[in-house]
């Protein structure tokens, strides 16, 4: 009986914090809205972690063939399955794509599990949680607290010495809270801390936080090593003799100052056994620091700019391509700074692609030169995609965060880029930077939607610790949450009214654009609108006018919407949107029933099934006849590989001109 307490008052303990990461943004009696579908989620992904993997492999197997979901149901044990490569856990790998990375976990639901899903009309408030930037955290929730009391048995039972715990924006209060229940159990141990969000207020950090003994400043592999050898070998003897370290002794606080940086060749490579991290991202670092100095990021902090012997990095990279890794993210900050460097990595995974493996680039476009142009052109569709921040270009803006960009060469090279066909292109603006208000991010909007990259990301100034824009708060009248992850409220430029209406902008641009849901509907609709940022400033206002924007909304219902919006606009065909709109939706999938506002097939059914009859068309394939008489062939079995869309053929002929052929 106190063991079923026990538990029971776990889940309460859950549910408590989920609803405190839910406090402003949602109000109390919406609560349960987030947290039984989440709830329900975490409790599949439970069931199905034990055959996960041999779910996954199946798929590879199977996905093409009629009878995958009877094989997939057996490989998993259950009559449900989830072929996405995420689970709860490996989504925390990846906070920066999270709601990319999570719809993708819930699309690889088997159908069963998403006809539930589907009844709690969760998607919407996916988007929301990612626009308030708590979707990581509560997920996280799920992921972590379900399993802090395991996290603190499973350190406890090591009866460890000392406990050292990295720091990040996303998981310092996680950290914090551990450590100060920790400590209770774990009295004689030493608790240190490192990484970016207490190397540069350790002094303060310490102060406020007395379970910790110390903290490890800037980088920390050497320092790391002393400290543990402190520990082991009493080498060093004292502490007192070791650089890269803020520690406490007795009632003093004490900073050794910052230890040089390193020789980044000297690391060793920590992919030895992958077993751990199967269908994971795999983090690769080339380079450390940044040629550049912007206002808003650490990396500019650290101005020697060092890269790994080359060999060396081929050599760890035929091993991430031997075991077939789906996805290598490069974090270096810009990638491409140095040309040899980057145009031999470049060259190497393409001359040893393996048809599976995905490498992922932060560059900066404009560096680019033909020679590594001419090598992107040669690869595989999917073998890398490139993440380019623009954040602005308001020539003023880009003068004070002290970036260097020459945007119409990048603009050039994006569009030759896009011309390729075989790269996914993933652009960023940042709102809130100094000298930008709301007209001007709209034309730096406008810039970068011009583009038609894959994905373009609205994201909002945080003030880092340590970085120059925290010393210009005052100057630029930059204010921002207290709590990581200190987003900007407003500016001396952008007041909180724009800042709300640009979060609104977001949150549309999110649903609309970077769902690649709404595509070819965006395209039509764009001459209709003075520029496409009003599309989704209109949009996104009719939706609060509404009271849309706090209910939770299935992807159909998300088209409907648009329907209601546009009716107001008499100069737009509505069956020309509608015809839009189903080309768009079979694009995705092929739908089990259609949306409400789809024309009629049954004037068509006679020639479409002599067609398919004749042509030996796929069950899983679907034909539509469009308004104006097209007609289109939807094949699901070829799917591009960087917008996952079916390859779509025109069969008017075949389907109208052809019917006595045989």
């Amino acid at each position: 009986m106190a063991t079923r307490s026990a538990k029971i008052d776990q889940k309460a303990d859950l549910i408590w914090a989920i609803a405190d990461k839910l406090t402003g943004v949602y109000k109390p009696h919406e609560y349960g809205d987030v947290i039984l579908p989440l709830t329900v989620i975490r409790r599949f992904d439970c069931i199905l972690s034990d055959t996960k993997d041999a779910v996954l492999q199946k798929y590879e197997e199977v996905k093409n063939l009629p009878m995958k979901d009877v094989l997939l149901r057996k490989a998993a044990g259950y009559d449900f399955y989830n072929t996405s490569k995420y689970t709860f856990e490996r989504l925390m790998d990846d906070p920066d794509h999270i709601e990319e990375n999570f719809r993708n976990y819930l699309n690889g639901f088997s159908a069963n599990v998403q006809d539930i899903l589907e009844k709690f009309k969760f998607d919407g408030h996916i988007t929301t949680m990612a626009n308030k930037g708590i979707l990581y955290i509560v997920l996280k929730e799920y992921t972590i607290n379900q399993q802090k009391d395991d996290i603190m048995r499973d350190i406890y039972l090591e009866h460890p010495d000392v406990v050292c715990v990295s720091c990040y924006i996303w998981n310092l209060s996680f950290v914090k809270e551990l450590m100060a229940d920790l400590i209770k159990i774990l009295p004689g141990a030493d608790f240190w801390a490192g990484g970016p969000e207490v190397s540069y207020d350790a002094e303060k950090f310490l102060t406020e936080n007395s379970e910790f003994k110390g903290v490890m400043v800037g980088e920390g592999e050497e320092t790391f090593k002393e400290l543990a050898g402190y520990y082991v070998e009493k080498n060093p003897q004292d502490l007192k003799n070791m650089t890269g370290i803020c520690y406490r002794d007795g009632d003093q606080i004490i900073h050794n100052g910052w230890r040089q940086i390193m020789d980044l060749s000297s690391i060793p490579f920590i992919y030895k056994d992958l077993s751990e991290f199967k269908n994971r991202i795999i983090y690769y670092e080339s380079s450390r620091g940044c040629p550049f100095s912007c206002s808003y990021c650490l990396s500019s902090i650290d101005k020697k700019l060092r890269f790994r012997d080359t060999e060396t990095v081929k050599k760890e990279l035929q091993f991430f391509i031997d075991n077939k890794v789906p996805q290598v993210k490069f974090v270096d900050r810009t990638f491409n700074c140095k040309h040899d460097h980057a145009m031999a990595i470049w060259k190497y995974i393409n001359e040893h692609d393996n048809g599976v493996t995905n490498f992922h680039f932060e560059i900066s476009a404009d560096l680019l030169r033909e020679e590594e142009l001419q090598e992107m052109s040669t690869m595989r569709p999917g073998l890398i995609q490139l993440e380019i921040g623009v954040q602005s270009t308001n020539p003023d803006t880009i003068k004070a965060i002290h970036r260097t960009m020459d945007f119409e060469k990048l603009k050039g090279i994006v569009d030759r880029i896009h011309s390729f066909g075989n790269i996914h292109q993933h652009l960023d603006l940042i709102a809130g930077l100094p000298y930008e208000d709301y007209d001007s991010f709209r034309h730096s909007f406008n810039d970068v939607y011009a583009l038609k990259p894959q994905q373009l990301q609205l994201g909002f100034l945080k003030v880092l610790k340590g970085s120059h824009m925290m010393e210009m708060c005052r100057e630029y009248g930059i204010v921002y949450k207290t709590q990581e992850p200190y987003e900007v409220l407003s500016t001396k430029w952008l007041d909180y009214d724009h800042v709300l209406k640009l979060k609104t902008v977001e949150n549309m641009v999110e649903v609309y654009y970077n769902s690649g849901q709404f595509q070819n509907t965006l395209e039509y609709l764009e001459k209709f609108f003075p520029d496409a940022f009003s599309i989704y400033e209109r949009l996104g206002s009719f939706y609060m006018e509404k009271g849309y924007g706090d209910i939770s909304h299935t992807r159909m219902r998300r088209y409907e919407i648009l329907l209601e919006f546009l009716e107001d606009m008499p100069e737009i065909s509505m069956d020309q949107v509608k015809d839009q709109m189903v080309y768009d939706l079979y694009l995705r999938e092929n739908l089990k029933s259609r949306p409400g506002f789809a024309r009629d097939q049954k004037p068509f059914e006679r020639q479409v099934w002599d067609f398919r009859k004749r042509e030996k068309v796929a069950k899983n394939a679907h034909v539509e006849v469009f308004a104006d008489g097209t007609v289109l062939l939807f094949n699901y079995a070829d799917r591009d590989p960087l917008t996952n869309n079916a390859h779509v053929t025109d069969v008017t002929k075949d389907v109208f001109e052809n019917l006595n052929r045989d």
